[in-house]
């Protein structure tokens, strides 16, 4: 009886040790099925290029495919959002950028996550300097008449922007606040969109990431007046600045990032930004991004910590640029094509 009784006991510590040994290995071999990202915008935007090209690399040092889902609207705080409230599991993440995760406090007072403390940052995966760009026969010759144009112009033209709070609204306010122009502003659930609209020129001009716009502005079919930068991007070496076109006021970078749902595990966000900055060092991955005009110099902000300071600079920055701005009202449609 007695040693019966101690094989029970004997079988049911066994079983808890199988259970716990058992455990343990599904706990470590994160990831066991596909990730989603979500990216806050229309297929095709230069979120959702940066996104894309990141992923596919990452996707292979993890063993598993992480899925883009694009989720669009309210100037890519409606992905965000749900990202942030997603399981913090690892089995969700986000591409933020200075629109989401630094200028949309100033513009939404009821925004329903806080960029700095509901996430695990990542870490950055491209900074995009930005280009002022117009439907390709637009009549200015250079920045100077461009700028001339819309002061003219009033509200007769049209301003393409991916919502309040996006980069390309963000951006293009501060631009349009420098130069008193008041154009009527047109809203769109991306910037890919938008840029099929300046394509056909149903818009006149936007202020949008550069790796959304070098193989239109290569191939002619819409103009570029300037890069925001202090020197001309080695992707568009023809594209002067805005300081040669007299605007060196105007000289602002957007950017691009991994995040995780507060809460996500350390042992994934580690896992996450290993992968991510294996990817930033690898040379077809990097020859991608910078072709297109990507800027991957701030390798300080490729790490969690390094992110976490940049979204907490950048909340201060843009809420002293946009607090008060106007949030435009989106017109029905888009207008007819210019002549």
């Amino acid at each position: 009886m007695k040693k019966r009784k101690a094989m029970k006991k004997l079988v049911a510590v066994l079983a808890v040790l199988a259970g716990t040994l058992a455990a343990e290995p599904s706990q470590a071999a994160w990831p066991e099925r596909p990730i989603t990202m979500i990216v806050p915008f229309a297929a095709g935007g230069p979120t959702d290029v940066v996104a894309r090209i990141v992923a596919e690399n990452m996707s292979r040092t993890l063993g598993q495919q992480i899925i883009v889902e694009n989720v669009a609207g309210a100037g890519g705080t409606t992905g965000i959002t749900r990202a942030a409230q997603a399981a913090p599991d690892g089995y969700t993440i986000c591409m933020g950028h200075m629109g989401t995760h630094g200028a949309a406090p100033a513009v939404y007072p009821e925004l329903k996550y806080d960029p700095v403390k509901d996430f695990a940052p990542i870490g950055l995966a491209a900074g995009t300097p930005i280009v002022i760009v117009a439907r390709k026969n637009f009549p200015a010759k250079d920045l100077k008449e461009f700028v001339a144009a819309i002061k003219a112009g009033g509200d007769k033209l049209n301003e393409a922007h991916a919502g309040t709070g996006s980069v390309s609204f963000t951006t293009c306010t501060l631009f349009n606040s420098l130069t008193g122009a008041k154009p009527t502003r047109v809203v769109y659930r991306g910037t890919g969109p938008a840029l099929n609209d300046l394509v056909g020129g149903q818009v006149d001009y936007m202020c949008d990431q550069i790796v959304n716009l070098v193989p239109q502005i290569q191939a002619g079919t819409i103009r570029a007046y300037a890069v925001a930068l202090p020197e001309r991007s080695p992707a568009l070496p023809d594209v002067p600045t805005t300081k040669e076109g007299g605007l060196a006021e105007f000289q602002v970078s957007a950017w691009n990032a991994v995040f995780a749902p507060k809460g996500t595990a350390p042992e994934i966000v580690k896992k996450l930004s290993d992968a991510l900055q294996k990817a930033l060092a690898d040379a077809g991955t990097r020859k991608r991004l910078l072709d297109l005009g990507g800027d991957l110099s701030a390798t300080w902000a490729q790490t969690p910590d390094g992110l976490q300071k940049l979204v907490t600079s950048e909340v201060a920055r843009w809420n002293k640029v946009l607090k008060g701005a106007a949030t435009p009202a989106a017109p029905a449609a888009a207008p007819a094509p210019k002549k």
